[in-house]
């Protein structure tokens, strides 16, 4: 069976064509997915400044408890978005445990330089320059509040030396700095540049005081390392708190390094999750078209006493011959994708530049089995029907087309479009990411229901176009109406692959555009203030104080960007937050209270939008429990409910509870109501802050329209390929189809039917199938994308630009059309007798 696969295989080239296209192509889009997925599991940063520990003890993660399932407590480990931190308490017990030299607790201020804003900069106290270790080279430590230390990155940048001086803004302040001395450090690298200040001095800088970001342990030379970690480990677990060791240490330097970690397991296996689903229809109805095409093929070789088994034998051998092939060529071509998304994630600051993929073999090993198992099981499923029959009806079965389908496939058709209407009631009582989730569910519910029951669509289409088919194209449009109609199960392929385009394309795409137009309208709605004092450095508490005595000022809001984690019925997850000033609110910004009142917002009250409510199950009254961005559990009286959650944050709290608990400590926004005529004032105020500038409202709103734009480019890339994907399967399987009518064209021809009679038919046949799989992915999208964004953002129509509708309905007819009548073309150019003369 293996010689006479690939004997098929050197005498049928064409046919197999388009299954290596599908598989090829859908090994390089797994690949892709796969590779990101193994980069991000073996991506820990580099240790950097704790090169020289033994363990480093932090708290940058929040196990919460979730649901119990078969009596096992489920838990989500969500990363910190404010980082967290340790006891200071906990670097002297450390430092107790047998084999330790010293336990260094280690600070991490943020900084900027004022002469260069750009620059990435951290400072910290000089007693953790031992972590790494890092050694002077030029001039001496800090001795006095004054100094600092910088490594040479910062003094390259610079031009600084020994001696000279240089501004810094920390905590929202600029002050004058001596430079004592530049360090540097082996291996010692990050995305920034690090400064120390004297001990004291940092701790004075840290928002949190009594608390490190994280504690460095430094072992004895001769001490067993081993000993030496696990007693440390035990000290901090009975703290709460979590040991690094080894390449693990990479985050705890590095938090930019776990947070591309988790960004490239999340969005990698996403993807792979929509990629496996893509592949599954593509691969399996390209398969089955092969199969479909080759009935004759397979009936002669029953008719000579060839047994089902070894059929199916050399059906599975033809396809496992491509499968490496195909890998071969998909694999390397995910590699290069791989690398190309890697520097696009990079520019657009998703990951730091010291993200590398890696591995590969894992990677190409998975794909090889998935794409392996699911072309092999599609064609056993396909071969089953014509394997079946008995020897002498195998040329007449292959001679007309069979029935519609089995009645397990209409009724398997029929319980998952019942399934996809059930998640419809589903995905509106949930929301969030659980809600996209249920949608994406129902969309593939949908698509594989319409792909069951496609035979059946296909003929009861025919049917009820032939009316219109016959009146616009005449006899040609009656032949076509005809073999719509007997060539209904032969279409299958066909109008999955069309629907699943217009489907998926339309529901996902347009689903970004929805999510960014609710941001941008809620804010630029809810925006009352006519301009903003913005900090590139920060803003101490004191600007929105400075900003409320400037004559003609109505109102000012100090507004603090964060995010909290909150608890779920599946997960916590962490949800975008803001901390304000309550006093004047109402004047500043609306953000579209529903009950209650912001007035009675305090350090220990909580306003929330209507979404976040109903996820977490919250009413107006209420205790809501939730954890603050640096892992503080709080108790918090709900006390306002709002509309505008994509706008402002799902989450409002008073700035005093944020205190000491977001990493730089500052407010990021002051928001200003003017009256009219008082608006030169404002200059002078942004003077008075470094890195400050007085913008109007409007320009903010269009920086977080820009913001989103870069955020969505990731789902739009994701659509581009998945839906590409599909859109090449819907060409790869017309041009199949098509030229599989090589003899019936002739045929017709032979007949009397005239070439533009032919064409004219081909054309009729492909606009009745458009329309068909037009209307049906068109409704498939149009419900998932309401039920979607009503469930997300409360809107009862979504937003689908007419312009993008456009193109893709354009498209998709553009790529019907030419995959159809170019093939054509090609056979009506070949005399008919010579095609009625050889193989099928």
């Amino acid at each position: 069976m293996l010689r006479l696969a690939a004997q098929m295989l050197r005498f049928r080239k064409g046919g197999f064509a388009a299954t290596f296209v599908a598989l090829a192509a859908g090994a390089a889009v797994l690949m892709t997915c796969a590779l990101l997925v193994e980069s991000g599991r073996r991506y820990h940063g580099e240790p950097g400044r704790f090169g020289a520990t033994a363990a480093v003890v932090a708290d940058h993660e929040l196990r919460v408890a979730g649901p119990t399932v078969f009596g096992e407590t489920e838990y989500t480990t969500v990363t910190l978005p404010e980082r967290g931190g340790v006891e200071a308490a906990l670097a002297s017990k450390l430092a107790e445990v047998p084999g330790v030299a010293r336990a260094v607790g280690d600070r991490v201020i943020t900084v900027t330089p004022t002469a260069a804003p750009d620059l990435p900069a951290a400072g910290h106290g000089w007693a953790s320059a031992a972590l790494a270790p890092y050694r002077i080279v030029s001039g001496a430590p800090p001795r006095a509040d004054g100094e600092i230390a910088v490594d040479a990155r910062f003094a390259d940048h610079m031009g600084l030396a020994p001696g000279d001086r240089t501004d810094l803004i920390t905590g929202g302040e600029s002050r004058p700095y001596r430079v004592s001395g530049v360090v540097e450090a082996d291996g010692a690298t990050g995305e920034r540049a690090e400064v120390f200040f004297t001990d004291a001095r940092a701790a004075r800088l840290d928002p949190h005081p009594g608390r490190f970001d994280t504690i460095g342990v430094l072992a004895e030379p001769d001490a067993d390392r081993s000993a030496v970690v696990d007693a440390v480990r035990r000290v901090a677990d009975g703290m709460d708190s979590t040991t690094y060791t080894g390449d693990e240490r990479g985050p705890a330097a590095q938090p930019e390094a776990a947070a591309a970690r988790a960004f490239t397991l999340q969005a990698g296996g996403a993807f792979a999750g929509y990629a496996v689903m893509i592949v599954v229809f593509v691969v399996a109805g390209t398969v089955g078209l092969s199969v479909r095409h080759r009935r004759r093929d397979l009936a002669l070789l029953r008719a000579v006493a060839a047994t089902p088994g070894q059929l199916r034998r050399m059906l599975l051998a033809e396809v496992g011959l491509l499968v490496p092939a195909a890998a071969a060529v998909g694999v390397p071509a995910g590699l290069f994708a791989t690398g190309y998304i890697r520097d696009e994630l990079v520019s657009r600051e998703f990951v730091p530049d010291g993200f590398i993929v890696r591995g590969g073999v894992l990677s190409a090993t998975a794909v090889l089995g998935a794409v392996g198992v699911v072309a092999l099981l599609s064609v056993w499923i396909a071969s089953l029907r014509v394997t079946r029959i008995r020897p002498t009806e195998a040329l007449g079965e292959a001679a007309v087309e069979p029935g519609l389908g089995s009645r397990a496939r209409a009724v398997t058709g029929l319980v998952c479009l019942a399934s996809a209407v059930s998640l419809i009631g589903l995905t509106r009582a949930i929301d969030g990411q659980t809600a996209m989730g249920a949608a994406v569910g129902m969309l593939y519910l949908f698509v594989l229901g319409i792909a069951l029951l496609a035979p059946w669509i296909n003929q009861g289409a025919a049917r009820l176009l032939a009316p219109v088919l016959r009146g616009v194209w005449g006899d040609s449009g009656y032949l076509a109406a005809a073999n719509l109609r007997a060539n209904a199960r032969g279409m299958v392929a066909v109008l999955t692959a069309l629907v699943l385009s217009v489907g998926f394309g339309g529901t996902v795409w347009f689903l970004q555009d929805n999510l960014q137009r609710q941001t941008v309208v809620q804010s630029r709605d809810g925006m009352l203030a006519q301009h903003a004092l913005t900090g590139a450095a920060g803003l101490p508490a004191s600007a929105t104080a400075e900003a409320r005595r400037i004559p003609g000022v109505l109102a000012a809001t100090g507004v603090r960007r964060t995010s909290v984690v909150v608890p779920g019925d599946l997960e916590a997850q962490a949800v975008v937050a803001q901390g304000i000033d309550p006093v004047g609110v109402e004047r500043t910004m609306d953000l579209g209270v529903r009950s209650g009142s912001l007035a009675a917002l305090r350090p220990d009250t909580v306003a929330v939008s209507t979404s976040q409510a109903d996820a977490a199950g919250w009413r107006l009254g209420d205790e809501a429990e939730l954890w603050l961005g640096d892992g503080t559990p709080v108790a918090l009286r709900v006390v306002a409910l709002y509309e505008r959650g994509w706008g402002f944050g799902d989450v409002t709290l008073h700035t005093g509870t944020l205190a000491g608990h977001t990493v730089t400590g500052l407010d990021d926004q002051v928001l200003i109501r003017t009256a009219p005529g008082a608006d030169g004032a404002l200059a002078e105020l942004a003077r008075r802050y470094p890195a400050a500038a007085v913008v109007d409202t409007e320009t903010l709103t269009g920086d977080i329209a820009r913001d989103l734009a870069v955020s969505g480019w990731l789902n739009r890339l994701l659509v581009a390929v998945l839906a590409g994907y599909a859109v090449l399967a819907a060409a790869n399987t017309l041009v199949m189809a098509a030229l599989a009518r090589r003899r019936e064209l002739s045929l017709l021809r032979l007949a009397g039917v005239t070439r533009r009679q032919v064409r004219r038919m081909v054309h009729a046949e492909q606009a009745g199938l458009l329309g068909v799989s037009l209307a049906i992915g068109t409704a498939i999208a149009a419900v998932t994308l309401t039920t979607i964004v009503n469930a997300v953002s409360g809107e009862r129509v979504p937003y689908v630009p007419a312009v993008g509708w456009a193109t893709i309905i354009a498209a998709t007819t553009a790529l019907s059309l030419t995959a159809t009548i170019l093939p054509t073309n090609h056979l009506l150019r070949t005399p008919p007798i010579k095609d009625m003369s050889i193989r099928e």
